[in-house]
């Protein structure tokens, strides 16, 4: 017996009857040997750590453009948040906590430059819209190393796709990402916005505050407490439903506080002109596109998914290069 089997032995023996069990695996799309060490959802995590899409992610945009501050979260810092959420949560429900972080690390992988403002330039320009969790799937599929994708596991890829609000994943490790994504993202979003001056604590609403906390970390404590406490021993991950409406209101003042203010989204309308301009320029310059989209495409894939796929994995930094290298006048020396 492998050190690998020795693993899944030990899953077997010690996690929940619910969790997804690494021996009892879907597969993957194609079939591979098995490695001696590690199990398969420790394998897909390792494999989107390495990944060019995963080290992307640390100059895209969570929630503000261009942030003139070095300790306002980025698209990965994001996913690293949502993976340690996802993790403590498995783990104390005796859960997979591979599967879990292995999701959590890939969920994002196909988001844009800009954060949904790209996304939604994206979905208007290109005919087969845009969608963020598809084009994580779509990347980890078809994209990454070089069109041959990492061949990930069925229930990892499920995981991913599923993450947002009306997904509805097969793994209850799936469930977790769902809600830690949502955690995540409240948390360090309104951690940010009081950084940037934006509210306050005291702007909370009392409601919440007397529910939840009155202070993000104290929040951040009592989602992962609540959801496994109203979880454990069952063959479901949710809150409660008090904690859960508080939730949803802290979400809505959010919503009308930050994610709607001019002050933090001002300069979104130049970002999505930005992306529509770029997709029309490379969609009628196919051949200034990388080598390995290039074979994509003469394989059968159409030039609006192709272009698509490329700028949608810019980085703002890399994006906003790319505009000023085409479209800006350079000084004239002589």
């Amino acid at each position: 017996m492998n050190i690998r089997e020795n693993l899944e032995k030990w899953e077997e023996e010690h996690l929940s009857p619910y969790a997804a069990l690494s021996s009892c695996s879907i597969g993957r799309m194609r079939q591979e040997e098995q490695c001696d060490i590690r199990p398969v959802f420790q394998r897909d995590r390792d494999r989107i750590i390495h990944s060019k899409s995963f080290r992307r992610l640390k100059d895209k945009t969570q929630v503000f453009l261009s942030p003139q501050g070095d300790h306002y979260r980025t698209r990965l810092t994001h996913t690293l948040e949502v993976s340690q959420n996802a993790r403590t949560i498995a783990k104390a429900l005796s859960l997979n906590e591979e599967l879990a972080e292995a999701i959590a690390l890939g969920h994002d992988l196909g988001h844009t430059p800009f954060g949904h403002a790209g996304e939604r330039a994206l979905d208007r320009v290109c005919p087969y819209g845009f969608d963020h969790s598809e084009q994580s799937v779509r990347t980890v599929d078809i994209l990454e190393k070089g069109g041959q994708g990492l061949n990930l596991t069925f229930e990892v890829r499920d995981g991913i796709r599923n993450h947002q609000t009306k997904g509805h994943p097969m793994t209850l490790e799936g469930c977790i990402v769902r809600l830690s994504d949502k955690i995540a993202y409240i948390h360090h979003d309104m951690d940010d916005a009081i950084r940037a001056g934006m509210l306050t604590e005291e702007d909370v609403p009392g409601d919440i505050r007397e529910v939840l906390g009155t202070t993000t970390g104290a929040r951040l404590n009592r989602f992962i407490h609540d959801i496994v406490s109203n979880s454990m021993g069952k063959d479901f991950v949710a809150m409660s439903e008090p904690v859960a409406e508080a939730m949803q209101a802290l979400r809505r003042f959010m919503f009308e506080r930050v994610y709607l203010n001019p002050q933090a989204k001002g300069e979104e309308s130049k970002a999505e002109v930005l992306v529509e301009t770029l997709y029309d320029y490379y969609l009628h310059h196919l051949e200034l596109l990388p080598k390995d989209l290039q074979i994509l495409m003469e394989s059968g894939e159409s030039r609006e998914r192709i272009v698509c796929d490329y700028v949608g994995a810019m980085t703002d930094r890399f994006a906003i290069a790319r505009y000023e290298e085409i479209f800006v006048p350079r000084t004239w020396l002589y």
